[in-house]
């Protein structure tokens, strides 16, 4: 609620919310993704403006103040931008000093660590399967379930879903969190059973603070040691590691004057030469005829079935179940680092076991390769990028579109909600909730996974499977009813990739004017009464290069953004994360830009 109340210029004048926010602004859900390199004061815009135009910085704050910023609060990357300010807060104060014996130079280098959403992601992949995990997934749900009013119907269903699932993880017995809080809450029965909302949010309120003193005071530190120990094995490091060491010889450190110098003045980078009708539709075309006609040239890493024993999650065990391999969770896997696997098959694979498959069966393992989406090698050539002579359909995009949706506080489904089609808005729930189920059936090593699969598969029966709704849905029965027999259970059925697709279809023509929706807002701010042109993508290399960045650029934001969603499975410490830590500049396009670093490299 504080940001959003925020002036636009004010919060950008903060690099870490620059790093999230840019993170937020690149997801391929929407028309223009613009992205701003707060050392320079500059905003490139995509697709740009003609050059004829000359516009406003104050015209481009204005609609993101109004049409992104909105948005963005309802993400989990501003879940993940507040936590990570009341981390910073900690670790630059006093109290963090004088507990831990923290001299100045030590709180600058776990600054540099944990700032920004690569900075996050690092954080949490650290404490992935300790009762720190559990810690800070407690956290993030309170803070977004605190700020909801339970009285408000529109927000009641999501509140009583975040209720649900705290329950079903967090405050059950023997969980890390009721360990943690016991003195503050007593008798867990009777902190159910207390009827005063004011009461229950203070409860949950002294909960959290318990969790995040908890998260500071000791997982922090930990995570410091940790950092320090990876960087003096990556060479990258090295600098950041004698600037660490330069600052501990001095007693008191100052900072550079160049720190303290007036921020940039704001501006916008000028298009060249541009044509046509302003269209952010067509523009993604082209993008992503480059995404999938390069992705069918290179070999791909499929994902492959396999079990892998379960943890055992307290009071309750877990059965084994069938995983995927990491790197196909979420809907843009890693880069393609070996030869071409087979779903389903193979050595290593599952197959659909007792028989031959039938025509159905082959449909269902085709959809979940179509699922699997991939980088570009960064060693393409631009000679080697594929000409965009092929035409795309917005069905081919829709499916990256929805999964980057889920992590942008669902702007499509406001759009359909406004619009009053009550239809497509469930079919569009319907499709998160599969997309959120998906992650949590196919990988047990995950916190809670036993008790969030049976959760979120008993929600999705009774929301959208139960008689009195099936019939409703305009999907094939056939598929309605796999679903049911498998969800009812906390099963993984590959009928949830048929049930997308099938949903993909009915909702493409609503994106399609979604998109157009939200060209015409942004036309309204920045080019009132303008027939205003989109810039016309050339065919020769220069024109390609830049899509194929364009492309990897919004790879990178959804792959960040699904792993702190957790729509994606979180990397294991590696030497891409020292690597990233060393790319990363806040001021230089943070986040984003490392990772496009480290993937093109100095090209």
């Amino acid at each position: 609620a504080s940001i959003a109340s925020m002036d636009m210029g004010l919060l950008l004048r903060d690099d870490v919310f620059v790093d999230f926010f840019n993170t937020f602004l690149n997801l391929p859900v929407f028309g223009q993704t613009p992205i701003y390199i707060s050392g320079m004061g500059r905003w490139y815009l995509w697709p740009e403006l003609p050059s004829h135009l000359d516009p406003s910085p104050a015209a481009l704050l204005a609609w993101l103040e109004k049409h992104r910023l909105p948005y963005f609060c309802k993400s989990s990357l501003c879940l993940h931008l507040v936590l990570c300010q009341k981390l910073l807060g900690f670790i630059r104060s006093g109290e963090a000093a004088e507990l831990l014996n923290w001299q100045s130079a030590d709180q600058w280098l776990l600054e540099r660590c944990i700032s920004g959403s690569h900075g996050m992601r690092h954080f949490r992949a650290f404490v992935q399967g300790t009762a720190g995990e559990e810690l800070i997934d407690f956290w993030l749900i309170t803070e977004r379930l605190l700020g909801l009013d339970e009285s408000d119907g529109s927000q009641r269903d999501l509140f009583l879903s975040l209720v649900h699932r705290l329950r079903a993880t967090h405050l059950r017995e023997g969980s890390s969190v009721i360990t943690l809080c016991t003195t503050i809450i007593g008798s867990l029965p009777k902190a159910k059973h207390i009827q005063s909302i004011s009461t229950r949010r203070e409860i949950l309120s002294k909960m959290q603070e318990q969790a995040l003193f908890m998260i500071q005071s000791y997982w922090l530190p930990k995570f410091f040691m940790h950092c320090k120990m990876g960087m003096e094995e990556e060479e990258s490091c090295q600098p950041l590691l004698q600037e660490y060491q330069e600052r501990l010889s001095q007693a008191s450190w100052q900072e550079p004057p160049g720190l303290s110098e007036p921020f940039p003045t704001m501006h916008i980078k000028r298009s060249q030469g541009v044509s046509g009708p302003y269209s952010s539709l067509k523009a993604k075309a082209e993008i992503w005829s480059l995404v999938k006609e390069g992705r069918d040239t290179k070999e791909l890493k499929m994902a492959t079935f396999q079990v892998k024993p379960e943890r055992q999650p307290g009071p309750a065990g877990r059965a084994e179940e069938l995983c995927l391999d990491k790197d196909a969770l979420g809907s843009i896997p890693q880069q393609s680092e070996h030869p071409a696997n087979t779903a389903f098959g193979g050595k290593r694979g599952v197959n659909f076991p007792g028989r031959p498959q039938s025509s159905a069966e082959q449909e269902l393992e085709n959809l979940c390769k179509e699922k699997i989406f991939s980088d570009l090698l960064p060693s393409t050539s631009l000679d080697q990028l594929p000409s965009l002579k092929k035409p795309v359909k917005t069905l081919d995009f829709l499916p990256w579109a929805l999964s980057a949706e889920a992590c942008a506080g669902q702007p499509f489904r406001d759009f359909l909600q406004c619009q009053n089609w009550s239809m497509e808005t469930h079919l569009l729930d319907l499709w998160h909730d599969l997309e959120e189920f998906l992650p949590v059936v196919l990988d047990s090593s995950r916190e809670n996974s036993f008790f969030l699969r049976h959760l979120i598969g008993e929600k999705i029966c009774k929301t959208y499977l139960e008689e009195d709704s099936i019939e409703k849905l305009p999907l094939e029965t056939r598929t309605l009813v796999s679903l049911w027999n498998h969800l009812i259970c906390g099963e993984f059925s590959p009928w949830i990739f048929r049930a997308q697709k099938e949903i993909c279809k009915l909702l493409c023509c609503l994106y399609e004017e979604f998109l157009a929706d939200d060209d015409r807002m942004f036309l309204q701010f920045m080019a009132p009464g303008s027939d205003v042109p989109m810039p016309k993508v050339p065919g020769h290399a220069a024109g390609r290069w830049e899509n194929f960045h364009l492309s990897q650029r919004m790879n990178q934001s959804l792959k960040l953004s699904q792993a702190l969603h957790g729509t994606r499975s979180l990397e294991g410490i590696s030497s891409k994360h020292w690597q990233l830590l060393a790319a990363r500049d806040l001021q230089k396009g943070g986040s984003i830009q490392a990772e496009m670093k480290l993937l093109l490299g100095s090209t």
